[in-house]
């Protein structure tokens, strides 16, 4: 294990997700249901799309190392300019979100129902996210695919965890904008450095 490594896709990945749908999802649904079920619900989801990130980044990983960086690079710089972009508006779409996910959202499941719809929830939710093509990318650039699997899920469920726990509060001091800025300038900081270690 990596730690380094780990505490690296953590905090990308953290800062990254924190302002996306996952968190307006897990936070909707634990208003209508039990907060600990939802997490199980919506950390199962993540195990699955973080293996599947991983997995798709140990594929990359076989190609020459050159293009996989420029890839990785790329990735990093796309994620940073769509967060950018959509910061201003982020506020608005939070509330559209929030609809939506209700929308989902069954009432008066428990048990395994209401990990079950948690987890498809999410699970729907998740697919090409950034978060897992930066997962992907991180395995193909470094290697080391069980540090970037743990970093990558705690990251997940450390962010899930807050939603539930105390979404409402966080978005009364954290604006979702600011996160997009934040996570924007972290996703051009992995692009700088990982242009450094293609042209240096």
């Amino acid at each position: 294990m990596d730690l380094g490594l780990m505490a690296m896709v953590f905090g990308a990945i953290f800062i990254v997700e924190l302002p996306d749908k996952t968190f307006i999802a897990a936070l909707v649904l634990s208003t209508r249901y039990r907060p600990l079920l939802v997490w199980i619900g919506v950390g199962l989801a993540f195990f699955v799309q973080t293996l599947i990130g991983v997995a798709a980044g140990g594929l990359l990983s076989l190609l020459p190392k050159t293009p996989v960086h420029v890839v990785a690079m790329l990735i990093c710089l796309a994620g940073s300019i769509l967060l950018f972009k959509s910061a201003p508006g982020a506020d608005a779409e939070e509330e559209a979100q929030e609809q939506e996910f209700a929308a989902k959202a069954v009432a008066g499941r428990t048990g395994w129902g209401a990990i079950g719809a948690s987890f498809l929830v999410l699970f729907a939710a998740e697919w090409g996210d950034l978060s897992q093509l930066l997962t992907a990318s991180m395995v193909a650039k470094h290697g080391h695919p069980v540090s970037v699997f743990v970093g990558a899920w705690l990251a997940l469920l450390v962010v899930s965890g807050l939603a539930v726990l105390a979404g409402r509060a966080l978005l009364r001091y954290l604006r979702l904008s600011v996160i997009h800025y934040v996570g924007a300038a972290v996703c051009l900081l992995l692009a700088g450095v990982t242009a450094y270690t293609i042209f240096a």
